[in-house]
């Protein structure tokens, strides 16, 4: 991230005549910064799977999931001392949201042909240092002029926001061969459910959306990881490969197979982990959230994957190509 070029959105912070008045315009103002960045890093980085659009599947998964769970979870919202405001709660949501993702952090590497790799954990945290440092700008500016606005996010706010971003961290399962997230399993500090909510909507595209979307996010990854693929696609090089560079064909056969592995590994493992993973939404909520919301984690819906998906050491790249369409993203 360009520190002069972010330093330039909280320019206008210094303007007292324009401060937010409640805590929904505040909200509003930090989401526009983060946005803001979140775009920066899109066009910098050439993010084809982290961009708007993934924010909006996010989105929408994550209020399929809350609607779900609203109003058993409202009422009991409403029992905590002090009580929290459900209204405030999807303020919080919403934001963090549209900063989870906000930097994206790869690791440093040399060899061109090769898949780009970020650390687990760093893009998150990292996107969290970065919009609480606008909201630390935020409350303190509201301070100055108002010790007692409305606007200003608290220290329950930031929590919130920090254990949601945090939940999306994602940890490699050797046994299972796919990922996870180990907040959802941490049994002494157990995530609160706007955390449940955003980790599980973040990667919930099989079990909410279907095959369909899943294989689109497949491909839209493939090609945000392996950048050098592009320009062999768009001009084409990439049908001749196997003739004129064998090496850099059976290189591209390599990676298109471990991702369509991991594919049938990831959706198996979803499947496997719904129950563990819900057991935190209201108890009454779970057939609701197993059966309406999840409706595509089943055992039809893994065997349709693992029939369509190519897997084989013997697929040809003209295979694995044709199975995750990638040219139909290049525009994007």
């Amino acid at each position: 991230m360009n520190r002069d070029s972010s330093q330039s959105s909280f320019r206008y912070l210094h303007d007292s005549s324009n401060l937010p008045q409640s805590i929904d315009e505040s909200i509003a103002q930090i989401k526009a910064f983060a946005l803001q960045e979140f775009d920066r890093e899109v066009v910098e980085k050439q993010l084809y799977y982290h961009n708007r659009e993934h924010l909006e599947n996010v989105r929408r998964r994550s209020t399929l999931i809350l609607q779900a769970i609203v109003p058993t979870w409202e009422v009991w919202l409403q029992q905590q001392e002090p009580s929290i405001d459900l209204s405030r709660i999807e303020l919080l949501l919403d934001l963090s949201i549209a900063a989870h993702d906000m930097v994206q952090v790869f690791i440093s590497q040399s060899d061109l042909h090769a898949t780009r790799r970020r650390e687990p954990g760093v893009s998150e945290r990292a996107s969290f240092e970065r919009l609480v440092e606008y909201i630390n700008a935020l409350n303190q500016q509201l301070q100055r002029h108002d010790p007692d606005s409305p606007a200003r996010l608290t220290d329950r706010d930031i929590a919130i926001i920090r254990a949601a971003i945090g939940a999306t961290i994602c940890t490699y399962a050797p046994t299972e061969q796919a990922i996870y997230q180990a907040d959802l399993y941490d049994v002494q500090n157990p995530p609160s459910i706007v955390a449940r909510i955003l980790a599980l909507a973040d990667i919930g595209a099989l079990g909410i959306d279907g095959t369909e979307v899943y294989s689109q996010e497949g491909s839209l990854l493939f090609l945000e990881e392996n950048l050098d693929v592009i320009p062999l696609l768009l001009d084409e090089t990439i049908d001749r490969l196997e003739s004129d560079n064998l090496a850099l064909y059976q290189n591209i056969q390599q990676r298109l197979l471990k991702r369509c592995r991991f594919q049938v590994n990831f959706a198996k493992s979803r499947a496997a982990r719904l129950k563990s993973e819900l057991v935190g939404f209201p108890e009454s909520t779970i057939d609701t959230l197993t059966h309406d919301v999840f409706r595509y984690l089943n055992p039809a819906t893994i065997q349709a994957i693992e029939a369509t998906t190519p897997t084989a050491e013997t697929a040809s790249l003209k295979s694995l190509l044709e199975f995750f369409e990638l040219e139909r993203y290049l525009d994007r």
